[in-house]
């Protein structure tokens, strides 16, 4: 009997750890999409995502949708050094991730930019969405809605709890 108590233990182990994306696609993971919740009336939500190609070809996010927003966009933000002010720009042909890469959408950085909210984001009510790919296609996602200011790390760690 003991060991069959350790040989379970050892399964759950092994599940919990095994499943390091939340999605896949082709050979693409797409792990853990959020967002930030965002105070009532606001029009603009951003989303982020972590994507991983383990593949030999490239591929580029193109585009992507949610119920929740009328636009769908991806967006880079960037220092402008000689004003020191953040920038933020549209990134209309996508997002290239290379074989072997990862690439992380978050905050300060590459993100989606869903704008003409249809509904409140609030945090604890995750929304839909899907990610379009020029190669591997479209996935489906559930984007998890975190507090107001949350970080990546914080928000991936609050996530990992829940599984």
């Amino acid at each position: 009997m003991k060991k069959f108590g350790i040989l379970i233990a050892g399964i759950l182990a092994f599940s919990s750890g095994a499943r390091a994306y939340d999605y896949k696609l082709g050979a693409l993971e797409i792990d853990h999409p959020w967002s930030r919740a965002v105070p009532k009336g606001a029009t603009v939500a951003a989303g982020y995502v972590t994507i991983t190609n383990t593949g030999s070809e490239p591929d580029r996010l193109v585009s992507g949708s949610t119920p929740v927003a009328k636009k769908f966009e991806f967006h880079e933000m960037s220092m402008d050094q000689d004003k020191g002010i953040m920038r933020m720009r549209p990134v209309p042909a996508g997002i290239v991730i290379r074989p072997g890469e990862t690439v992380e959408l978050k905050p300060a950085s590459f993100h989606i930019m869903m704008t003409g909210l249809k509904q409140p984001i609030e945090k604890g009510k995750p929304f839909k969405g899907a990610l379009v790919f020029e190669k591997a296609g479209t996935v489906e996602v559930e984007f998890a809605v975190e507090a107001v200011g949350a970080t990546s790390a914080a928000a991936h760690d609050m996530h990992n709890m829940h599984h």
